[in-house]
């Protein structure tokens, strides 16, 4: 019977030959949830031993890991702004660089519930998430105003073009108690009778075609159409920019979460667009350009303090 630590050492040599960049931390976390336990204790416990069927399942686990498969499928799980989200082959897994999105889209609301007196009648706050995937925005989003109390005065949708999708995020939804605040619907981009919006929410691909194949080999265990823009990238958030002018409220905005290299694109394919729009690229933390800020350029006067 092994220890912990000896199988940690085995499974990071066996996943560093086959290429990955994180082996140790793979060889925890895959250990982990072999044996029922929180990373940091295996890291605690290196002299347990581990019994046959716990080793069995990380013996199974690190296979499915040398043949490139991600870690959040293996373990059917990725956290994501501090919550845990249940993944598989039908979603795109959660990136710890969309958490900016959820933090933008938390202030922007904030700001619009606290910014001006809210007269009873006003209408609530209307987000929508599009392309929700695992609904690791939408409900990420949904948690973090029922913490703050606001919830009550703002209306969360969810929408993705595919129904495999929308029934994981549905499954999210409930297991992290805001299955009553989400609503969810299956639409290509933005659904016809629904609009304006106050706030759009989107992760969309944008992925150019040609460098789907050369991405890590993880990426191919992810449905291709949540990876896949097009020629350039931008097939679908063109798209979904062209319906802003119909789908945002007047004083409405959008924050698109975009390639590291397309912004200048981005802020063109919106100077373009009917009307007078500004546009913005919010850095991620490590410096890259990522988050688009997209709205009319008089909601922008009104709203430049924020």
């Amino acid at each position: 019977m092994a220890t912990i630590g000896e199988l940690l050492r085995t499974g990071t040599t066996r996943l560093s030959a086959s290429g990955s960049e994180s082996a140790r931390l793979d060889a925890e976390l895959l250990l982990g949830w072999a044996v029922g336990a929180e990373r940091t204790e295996v890291i605690a416990h290196s002299e347990a031993y581990v019994g046959s069927d716990s080793a069995a399942t990380f013996e199974a686990a690190l296979v499915r890991r040398e043949a490139g498969e991600p870690v959040a499928y293996i373990r059917g799980v990725k956290e994501f702004h501090g919550m845990a989200f249940a993944v598989d082959r039908r979603v795109l897994i959660p990136r710890p660089e969309t958490e900016l999105l959820v933090s933008e889209a938390e202030r922007d609301v904030a700001w619009r519930l606290t910014s001006a007196p809210r007269p009873a009648g006003t209408p609530d706050v209307r987000v929508i998430d599009v392309g929700t995937g695992s609904g690791a925005i939408a409900i990420a989003l949904a948690s973090l105003l029922r913490r703050r109390r606001m919830l009550h005065e703002v209306t969360v949708m969810a929408v993705d073009c595919s129904a495999d999708s929308l029934n994981l995020a549905r499954e999210n939804a409930v297991g992290h108690a805001v299955a009553d605040a989400v609503t969810f619907a299956q639409a290509d981009l933005l659904p016809a009778t629904e609009p304006p919006f106050d706030l759009i929410l989107a992760n969309l691909p944008y992925i150019p075609s040609a460098e789907i194949d050369s991405l890590p080999i993880a990426a191919s265990f992810e449905p291709r159409l949540a990876l896949d823009g097009g020629p350039d990238g931008l097939l679908v958030v063109r798209r979904l920019l062209e319906a802003l002018p119909e789908a945002l409220a007047p004083a409405g905005a959008a924050l698109i979460e975009i390639g590291f290299d397309q912004g200048p694109a981005v802020e063109a394919a919106a100077a373009a667009l009917p009307g007078e729009w500004r546009c913005w690229i919010q850095p991620d933390l490590s410096g890259k350009p990522r988050l688009a800020h997209v709205e009319r350029a008089a909601a922008a006067r009104r709203s430049s303090g924020r």
